[in-house]
């Protein structure tokens, strides 16, 4: 029960990593608002976990988030999870690509933690204790360069900084702000990627041939960091983009 007694917020809950740390936040005793664009992804969840509160969420659409936001009592912990993964060089990148890139990955998390702050500031001066946010990053580009992932890698390096800023800003008012950057996930978005791909057999062994350990991350690699970096265990940790990449960028 190492969330007990938490209000966490999570996007992108209805499937992957979103997903599996909505189930995990309930199972160490946390009321989570789990938010996914698509409501039939969500479907399940209260079944699983009774604690779990489902909303159906576009997070690029900030008056749905600021009425979400009006609408929840005030967070304990938010974890911006949704994202997009854009293959592409610079030059095969259009601007209606890059836009979407930035509005999903970057602005999405910028309106949620700008929604729901207000509130964390306030429980974290009431109660005394502190407030975590944490936010999707990557490895891919943003830590270490890879081929084909320039609007994504620029994207997630942005979120590292916004994370960064989020903490130096609100480090003295009881609110802390991480970012996790997971290596390469076996998760739905990915298999749809390797389904896309000209040869999809040997884009799976390509995407595990990158990985040292020799093997793709399953949700259960990561999940373990997020509930960490949400609890009290990581009090005094903000600021920081935690790497849990199976030695990519060692």
């Amino acid at each position: 029960m190492r969330l007990e007694g938490k209000r966490i917020l999570v996007t992108a809950a209805g499937q992957g990593i979103g997903r599996a740390a909505a189930i995990a936040c309930a199972r160490e005793g946390a009321r989570v608002v789990a938010t996914d664009i698509c409501g039939e992804l969500l479907e399940g969840l209260q079944k699983e976990q009774p604690q779990i509160e489902v909303h159906r969420l576009d997070v690029l659409d900030g008056e749905s988030i600021v009425s979400l936001a009006s609408h929840t009592p005030a967070l304990d912990s938010l974890f911006n999870c949704a994202g997009y993964v854009h293959t592409g060089t610079v030059l095969t990148c259009d601007e209606i690509e890059w836009a979407f890139s930035f509005n999903l990955n970057v602005t999405s998390m910028y309106r949620t933690i700008r929604a729901f702050l207000p509130g964390m500031i306030e429980k974290a001066r009431s109660t005394g204790t502190t407030c975590s946010i944490l936010n999707m990053a990557s490895m891919a580009s943003s830590i270490k360069g890879f081929p084909n992932r320039a609007a994504y890698g620029a994207s997630k390096a942005a979120v590292i900084g916004l994370t960064k800023a989020v903490a130096a800003d609100f480090v003295s008012q009881g609110v802390r702000c991480n970012a996790i950057c997971p290596g390469t996930v076996d998760t739905p978005s990915l298999r749809a990627r390797i389904a896309m791909a000209e040869d999809p057999l040997q884009a799976e062994k390509d995407f595990i041939a990158r990985q040292p350990m020799g093997r793709l991350a399953t949700v259960e690699d990561i999940v373990p960091q997020v509930i960490y970096l949400l609890s009290n265990e990581s009090s005094f940790v903000t600021g920081q983009a935690i790497l849990v990449d199976g030695g990519v960028t060692i």
